[in-house]
């Protein structure tokens, strides 16, 4: 036991790096991907959100990534722990070929008094979150998925042992007292019971004194 503690301590952060991963990648979504501006006055001319461009896709890796996580950890099920690392993946790629190639394109500014205007895309806040956001779901995820079942439920109950029902759960809680009780506390009870006992005998002797002392 004390093993595998010491071995699952270091990836207790993983599941918290999975969680703001994700979340980096689904907030993405609601912010500017790119700004087209004219080279001059340095104001945007022209703003593309992501959703125009993703149609939410990584919204929705983000939210299954969340999900398949849930599932790792209560049930320490590797498939699911797998999905997670699938889903950063799938991100990160999402990144790589969508998004990433347009940086500094050339294009018109959609604008009836600028037709023939030019501009450079140029990334915007949403572009960055979600270069973070993809890189970090796909390293987190790809570290949670090399953890054995019993160091995922680790991550979540502190035992291999996952409680599934309300009578598991009593029996996880009486039989993590009854480890710390063998740890710390279990001398002391030794040594007050061998106390009663040895006052339980000294009482019982000076009763069968007094009892020999009448008769």
């Amino acid at each position: 036991m004390s093993r595998i503690v010491s071995r699952v301590r270091a990836e207790y952060l993983l599941p918290f790096a999975c969680v703001a991963a994700a979340i980096c990648v689904g907030a993405s979504e609601f912010m500017t991907t790119f700004e087209f501006d004219l080279g001059t006055s340095g104001e945007p001319q022209q703003t593309i959100a992501a959703s125009d461009r993703h149609s939410y896709a990584l919204l929705l890796i983000a939210i299954f990534a969340l999900f398949a996580l849930v599932v790792a950890l209560i049930s320490g099920s590797r498939p699911a722990a797998a999905a997670v690392a699938v889903a950063g993946g799938l991100a990160l790629l999402f990144f790589l070929l969508v998004d990433l190639p347009d940086v500094g394109q050339q294009g018109t500014v959609d604008d009836p008094s600028r037709v023939f205007t030019s501009s450079e895309a140029e990334p915007g806040e949403g572009f960055w979150l979600e270069m973070v956001g993809t890189v970090a779901l796909a390293v987190s995820g790809g570290a949670l998925a090399t953890l054995r079942s019993e160091q995922l439920r680790m991550l979540l109950w502190g035992s291999p042992e996952a409680p599934t029902g309300m009578a598991e759960r009593a029996e996880h809680a009486r039989r993590i007292a009854r480890e710390q009780d063998e740890a710390g506390t279990r001398p002391v009870a030794r040594t007050k019971l061998g106390s009663d006992q040895r006052a339980a005998t000294g009482a019982s002797r000076r009763t069968r004194r007094r009892r020999g002392a009448d008769g």
